[in-house]
């Protein structure tokens, strides 16, 4: 039995060693340069302007912003905004070389990006949503649990998806006593799994 442990640990690190590469790896997912503020829902009116669903929490910025990076699916480009106004929890916006309703009809579902240059500067405890996809995360008790699929904004806290494999997603709130860690520089989150989150999130 000795012979054999003395044959077979260097193996089992080594193992461990390559499998620690690849789970490394593979959560090696680079942060966005450009940070997502909102989405174009819908047009307004006949002169061009357009709805805006803020992704941003405080669409108030939008004041602050003399341009946007468009993005169709199809091309990106900077547009600058001329007149920012507010209907209920939309932004109404009138970007630049847009003048008719029939040039804004295939904008809708568009996405607004600004440069990280251009971002509202953060408190503590606050991220990015586009630095939070990916992280792989892991519980306190040392278990690998999935990656950072998605964030729903629900107006009180967020929840984060960590997307499992061959499972359902997790979903955990983004409140202090389930989110222990977030590790930007090495790409992990910790989170702690509070008695029945793992029930409740089953299919």
């Amino acid at each position: 039995m000795a012979v054999q442990s003395q044959v077979a640990w260097p193996y089992f690190l080594q193992s461990l060693f390559v499998y620690d590469r690849m789970v490394e790896k593979e959560c090696e997912v680079y942060m966005d340069d450009l940070l997502k503020v909102g989405i174009i829902t819908n047009t307004h009116g006949l002169r061009g302007e357009v709805k805006v669903f803020p992704t941003t929490d405080d669409a108030k910025r939008f004041l602050d912003l003399d341009a946007v990076i468009l993005d169709t699916k199809t091309e990106k480009k900077t547009v600058e905004i001329e007149t920012v106004r507010f209907f209920k929890n939309m932004v109404i916006l009138k970007m630049k070389g847009f003048d008719h309703i029939n040039d804004v009809e295939k904008l809708r579902k568009a996405e607004l990006y600004v440069t990280r240059e251009q971002a509202v500067p953060l408190g503590e405890n606050e991220y990015f949503i586009a630095d939070l996809i990916g992280l792989c995360a892991v519980s306190d008790e040392g278990e690998a649990l999935g990656k950072v699929a998605d964030v729903i904004q629900t107006g009180a806290n967020d929840i984060y998806v960590i997307r499992r494999p061959e499972t359902s997603d997790l979903l955990v709130p983004a409140i202090r006593q389930c989110v222990r860690e977030v590790d930007l520089k090495n790409r992990s989150i910790t989170v702690h799994l509070l008695p029945g989150m793992r029930e409740l999130n089953q299919k």
